[in-house]
């Protein structure tokens, strides 16, 4: 198998940059990062649907795995949101993925709603906020947008069992159903028309009860292979919610058209797959030595139902959807801001999440993790020049580690993004924007390098956190359970 080189091996922004070249691509790197008091590109507010949001640091949406089972947080959420609020970012993207109903959970720890949850999800917005004024001052909070990401996670729904699947999916898919168990011939799993709409309505209840509560904006979330993406690609599936541009985009309108009704003055934002590839899956003839093979795409007809990328060659990425489709959102919709990822975590996470130690029972990268990363950068530059006016997020900055202040500086001063999205980082290292508005030298050694930990635990029933790098973690009962998982194994692939 390949061996890519680690970032620590590039002593200077220079030699990184050097690297980076390369390997085909460009990338501003600023060749120092600068503090708030120095003028940052980071510390300068912007304007999302009249409100002035503080910094341009951003934080994406979780999936912990640690509510109760009938959606509540608990310690472990309180404890993340914490440290979301002590972050120093001025954008809370979503918060956590929340499900707009109890069946439409990726696990059965999710957070959901229902009535009797609302006063929880009071509490935990409130313990952001309150964390956030801790740390930086009584009127820190008033260019603080917070927002909760809602979501349906279709054919990956495991809202009663973490080992069993309960899928509803938009449509059948000639790849993803054999790799994931769906019977292609099994209708029962396929929404109806008629649920869909109902479904529609659930999101818009769940808008009005997050305006309620407090939160700035509501994420519709079209991305990582859940429902509201899968939908964007439903090309086969006949009546109003398939086919054409039109009708794939239905489902995302009308909860838009639902909330822009029924909640004035809410703010709304939109996470976005913004291209995808079929499935990846370890190559079975370099497995061995106590790790899958790198990744390979599955066998795929064409034309490829995906989104993003051509039909005729889906390897290759095609934005000409995404573009109108963020031209729609932003002149139609009068969506505040998006959030520009790619791929999915369950088929092919080397596009969506690069990382050069992947999860335990993961395949190894197909290519230089951070290609992947730069791949997602180059396309969201592009997205930011076809629809301007539209204030977009950009994401796989965790993996560039020492060098992400430097690239993060670059990307917002070229107007590539207006902000600079970190996730899995902040589980290990929550207040790196802080440290960097503040001229402080990072402390490296809370640098996520990309151990996957956060999702082999998950993967394994566990909570999601950062088990090499957190103490809170590292001293807890799971570390020792996800240790005994890895080396399961790594045994059997010796």
């Amino acid at each position: 198998m390949p061996e890519y080189p680690h970032l620590t091996r590039f002593p200077s922004v220079a030699e990184f940059r050097q690297h980076v070249q390369r390997l085909g691509w460009d990338l501003p790197l600023d060749e120092r990062a600068l503090s708030a008091d120095e003028g940052s590109p980071m510390a300068q507010p912007m304007d999302v649907g009249g409100f002035r949001v503080g910094n341009r640091w951003c934080i994406h949406p979780m999936e912990g795995w640690d509510g109760t089972e009938d959606g509540r947080p608990t310690a472990h959420t309180i404890r993340r949101w914490q440290h979301f609020g002590q972050s120093g970012a001025k954008l809370i993207w979503g918060g956590e993925a929340f499900a707009v109903r109890r069946d439409g959970r990726a696990n059965p720890n999710q957070l959901y709603y229902r009535p009797e949850n609302v006063h929880a999800m009071r509490d935990l917005l409130g313990a952001l906020l309150d964390a956030h004024r801790e740390k930086f001052g009584p009127g820190a909070t008033d260019d603080l947008l917070v927002g909760l990401q809602l979501t349906h996670s279709g054919r990956f729904c495991r809202p009663n069992r973490k080992d069993r699947g309960e899928p509803r999916i938009a449509y059948h898919h000639p790849v993803l159903d054999a790799k994931f168990g769906i019977r292609p011939d099994d209708d029962s799993v396929v929404f109806r028309d008629d649920e869909i709409r109902r479904l529609v309505d659930d999101f818009v209840t769940v808008a009005k009860v997050a305006q309620e509560i407090g939160f700035g904006f509501v994420d519709v979330k079209q991305c990582h292979g859940y429902l509201g993406h899968e939908f964007l690609s439903a090309y086969d599936r006949p009546g109003p919610y398939g086919g054409d541009f039109e009708g794939r985009t239905r489902f995302l309108r009308e909860i838009l058209e639902g909330i822009r009704a029924e909640c004035p003055g809410l703010l709304v934002g939109v996470r976005l797959s913004a291209f995808d590839t079929p499935p990846f899956y370890p190559d079975p003839r370099a497995t061995g030595g106590g790790k899958f093979g790198p990744g390979i795409p599955h066998d795929y007809p064409t034309p490829y139902p995906g989104f993003g990328c051509r039909r005729d060659n889906p390897m290759q990425i095609d934005l000409e959807e995404p573009i109108r489709l963020l031209r729609m959102l932003r002149d139609e919709y009068r969506v505040a801001l998006v959030n520009l990822t790619a791929g999915s975590p369950y088929y092919n996470p080397h596009i969506q999440r690069p990382a050069y130690y992947p999860p335990c029972d993961g395949y190894q990268p197909p290519e230089d993790p951070l290609a992947g990363c730069l791949r997602q950068i180059d396309v969201v530059r592009r997205l930011k020049q076809a629809v301007p006016g539209l204030p977009m997020v950009g994401t796989a900055y965790t993996y560039l580690q020492e060098f992400l202040p430097h690239a993060a500086q670059g990307v917002v001063r070229e107007g590539w993004a207006d902000f600079v999205g970190i996730g899995r980082l902040v589980l290990s290292y929550w207040d790196l924007p802080a440290d960097v508005l503040a001229g402080r030298p990072l402390r490296t050694r809370r640098l996520c390098r990309t151990f996957s930990d956060c999702t082999t635990g998950p993967r394994n029933g566990l909570v999601s956190g950062c088990y090499p790098l957190d103490d809170y973690y590292k001293r807890s009962p799971e570390a020792e359970q996800l240790k005994q998982a890895k080396a399961a194994v790594r045994d059997r692939l010796r």
